[in-house]
């Protein structure tokens, strides 16, 4: 099997689509039991689920967006910000029912502040 890491890539053009932050990026959690975070595997460094609302010409989307840094994002609610080098990441698996289920994460290299905090 190849590397997905070295494979193609679906990176997004985000020039006419505005992100503004629905909600503070939390752990993103390997075991929700013991609230284990879970941690990039190429890098070793924590993982972070940040909910964006995604506004175009035609309406909107919510989705989230996962960043990895020791740090979660600095970023607050009602802020407008870019997901740098933003990525679909397509998966499927099959549930403990045995059924299929399918979507699309998203992944960015940073969450950047459009205008600071405050002004």
């Amino acid at each position: 099997m190849a590397d997905r890491r070295k494979g193609l890539r679906l990176m997004l053009r985000t020039e006419d689509v505005s992100f503004r932050v629905s909600a503070q990026p939390e752990p993103k959690l390997k075991d929700l039991k013991t609230r284990t975070q879970k941690v990039d595997q190429e890098s070793g460094l924590p993982m972070w689920s940040t909910e964006l609302t995604a506004q175009m010409a035609n309406g909107a989307q919510v989705i989230a967006v996962t960043t990895v840094s020791h740090t979660a994002p600095s970023v607050s609610i009602g802020e407008l910000v870019e997901p740098v080098d933003l990525e679909a990441l397509p998966w499927t698996n099959t549930d403990a029912n045995g059924q299929v289920r399918s979507g699309v994460a998203f992944k960015a290299t940073d969450l950047r502040a459009l205008v600071p905090a405050g002004v």
